[in-house]
């Protein structure tokens, strides 16, 4: 067994171990996601913690680890008798992006239970993880119905598994550990929710901080046995730090001054629902436990709120995920110090009581956060500061008709602000797609309404049961022998086949140029893209964004399923030049070309946003009528978006859209009933040839 890294020996990172020792010292708080950038030492420190939890007892040969103390009646390899059991290390069972359904839950084989009688359940991630750690790399990758599932079993320390009338049940109660880059994708506020805490983690800006980093990890690597029995006294320390505080957990008091201030707190926040309060106040009292108190104070709640709360207040994709901690003090400081010593202290206590210190916002780890762990230098990996919001253009129209470019100069405008988003009718992709599970366009999926039935292509999973008895029932002649009713075998069994929504890959392709910027028309159109970019990111697409202007055309943002990096790239666009169409087109098409190699079964969708014009490069207006012949001849969909204004119009976007086999739109037209039917009507008849 490979020896992991030292939890002690990691370096800084203070609200991280913080945030996994408290779900260490009381599981109920809830789990822990972990939001940063790549590198930052993320599933390091949750395979580490794991060394540090206490060893499990377990009744012998049962595979769902059941306490012999107290086994679980309703087990499936039960009933147990009380016995002496067997202890083990606790597991950290980890779960990759690609499971399926039938690996994180467990498998019931459907054809022993049919043609065999044989109730056969072979258990899944869950119950391996059974009092011990779930590990969730990349969280916000997996599929939204196995995050549900992943989600409604932490929260009833129970998974569930029905198939077709017979039900298994076992006990699963584990700390859940999600980890993410938020380059990558959000997850929904829904499922954010679930998760009792939240920490940001960012690599330190300190050269020394990072010069200790990089000489521990190298001496990891050259001995990690030697390296680990280096660090041995600090990981006992650590370990039986953790006993004590789950022990004397039960005796923390939650007094109602406590309470008070964390129902104060959520309501200054707005959170949704009473979930982030009773988060709050586990947390609070864990915090206690692990600083070896019996009462909860005020800056214990301080602390529960700075990591309980941020991931509450996010209410869409392009809110940026933080707390204002001066209007936590604010809100924290109306209430005075009670009976029960809560000194208004923030993260820092002082020996001496004193509670007119100047509190430390930024103190490591809160409350005990450095105890029993070596001391760290450098700074918090907190939030980057938010640059400011670009100021608006000046409304004079662009000279489009100069040599124009991308450099700064004549012919271009800076960025201006989008305005502001509203609510889009479904652009969907014509057909029955196979691909990633989502809510755009109609797709063969393993959930969803059943439309028909097949022979299973490997494990059989979902069982039609009325195409299988109909295949049965021309053998049952032959097969009376075998004895009274209907006789059913394997070759007889039929899957069901289900039709759902799938997630594509929406691709817009952006018209930056000088006509564009004419009469304030570019605040307009990137609050259309931005209203998009909101409808892909609830409708689970990956989104990529090209730009055209000048000489030229630019790929903003790879297809990627971050919509709120493409919100960036979108606000930060300036404005300005020629019109390129041409190119634009063909840089789409050359990212759709290497996105098939990627992901063929993701289907995309192409909207253009643009007013039609082509005016850069030779022959502009035939070269961009063979680019966008090119998505016709491969039946790409695809939606032009017009953003021609004012009394007198030419209609080039409509011709644009016929040349790409879709359809136009205005941008009034994105608030009226249906687009999706207008896509259907023009492509439908190609799909159906």
């Amino acid at each position: 067994m490979t020896t992991p890294f030292p939890f002690t020996a990691v370096v800084g990172q203070d609200d991280l171990r913080l945030a996994l020792l408290l779900n260490a010292v009381s599981p109920a708080v809830g789990g822990v996601l972990v939001r940063g950038e790549k590198g930052t030492a993320k599933s390091t420190a949750v395979r580490a913690l794991s060394a540090l939890l206490p060893e499990v007892a377990v009744v012998p040969g049962c595979r769902f680890s059941c306490d012999p103390a107290a086994p679980d009646p309703g087990c499936p390899d039960g009933p147990h008798e009380a016995a002496a059991g067997a202890t083990r290390p606790a597991r950290m069972v980890e779960l990759p992006v690609g499971a399926s359904e039938d690996r994180l839950v467990g498998a019931l084989d459907i054809e022993r239970a049919l043609a065999e009688g044989v109730k056969a359940f072979e258990p899944g991630l869950l119950a391996d993880a059974h009092r011990g750690i779930l590990y969730v790399d990349e969280v916000n990758l997996l599929h939204d119905h196995l995050v549900d599932l992943l989600l409604d079993a932490a929260a009833m320390g129970a998974s569930y598994v029905e198939r077709e009338g017979v039900s298994v049940r076992h006990a699963a109660r584990f700390l859940l550990v999600g980890t993410m880059n938020p380059e990558e994708g959000e997850l929904r506020p829904q499922l954010l929710d679930r998760f009792g805490l939240t920490v940001e983690v960012a690599a330190s800006r300190e050269p020394e901080q990072r010069v200790e980093v990089v000489r521990r990890r190298l001496a990891y690597d050259d001995d990690p046995a030697g390296f680990a029995a280096g660090w041995a006294r600090e990981e006992a320390e650590v370990r039986a730090r953790v006993v004590a505080a789950r022990e004397l957990l039960p005796h923390v008091r939650l007094g109602d001054g406590a309470l008070l201030r964390i129902a104060a707190t959520c309501a200054a926040f707005e959170v949704d629902g009473m979930r982030a309060d009773i988060v709050m106040a586990r947390t609070a009292t864990a915090l206690a436990a692990w600083a070896g108190r019996t009462d909860v104070l005020a800056e214990d709640v301080r602390q529960a709120a700075l990591l309980a709360l941020p991931h509450r207040r996010r209410r869409n994709p392009f809110d940026a995920p933080g707390l204002d901690e001066d209007k936590l003090d604010e809100t924290l400081d109306r209430f005075p110090d009670d009976d029960l010593d809560e000194r208004g202290g923030r993260n820092d206590r002082t020996d001496d009581g004193d509670g007119d210190e100047d509190p430390d916002p930024d103190g490591p780890g809160g409350p005990g956060g450095g105890g029993g762990l070596p001391p760290q230098d450098g700074p918090e990996s907190g939030e980057p500061p938010s640059g400011e919001a670009p100021a608006p253009a000046d409304p004079a129209e662009s000279k489009a008709e100069g040599e124009g470019g991308r450099p700064a100069g004549a012919g271009e405008q800076s960025a201006v602000r989008a305005a502001e988003p509203f609510r889009t009718k479904v652009l969907s992709v014509p057909g029955l797609g196979e691909g990633a599970a989502g809510r755009r366009s109609r797709a063969r999926t393993e959930h969803g309404r059943t439309t028909g039935a097949r022979r299973p292509r490997g494990a059989l999973t979902k069982l039609h049961l009325a195409a299988t008895v109909q295949a049965a029932a021309p053998h049952q002649h032959a097969r009376a022998r075998s004895g009274p009713g209907l006789v059913v075998r394997r070759d007889d069994l039929r899957q069901a086949t289900r039709e759902g929504r799938e997630g594509n890959l929406v691709l817009f392709v952006v018209d930056a140029s000088g006509s564009m910027a004419a009469r304030q028309r570019m605040s307009a159109v990137k609050g259309a893209v931005l209203s998009l970019l909101l409808d892909a990111y609830q409708r689970r697409d990956k989104v990529g964004l090209v730009t055209f202007r000048g000489s030229g055309a630019d790929v903003a943002l790879p297809p990627t399923s971050s919509v709120d990096a493409a919100a960036a790239r979108l606000e930060a666009l300036p404005t300005g030049g020629r019109t390129p169409l041409g190119a634009g087109l063909l840089k789409a098409h050359d990212v759709l070309r290497v996105e098939r190699l990627r992901d063929p079964a993701r289907r995309p969708l192409v909207v253009v946003v643009t007013d039609g014009r082509a005016t850069g490069g030779t022959e502009p207006v035939a070269f961009a009528g063979r680019a966008a012949r090119l998505f016709a001849a491969e039946g790409t969909a695809s939606v032009v978006v017009d953003c021609e204004r004012g009394p007198v119009r030419l209609g080039l976007a409509g011709r644009l859209a016929g040349e790409l086999g879709g359809t136009a739109v205005t941008l009034d037209e994105l608030r009226a009933d249906s687009i999706a039917g207008l896509v259907r009507e023009v492509q439908g008849d190609r799909r159906a040839a």
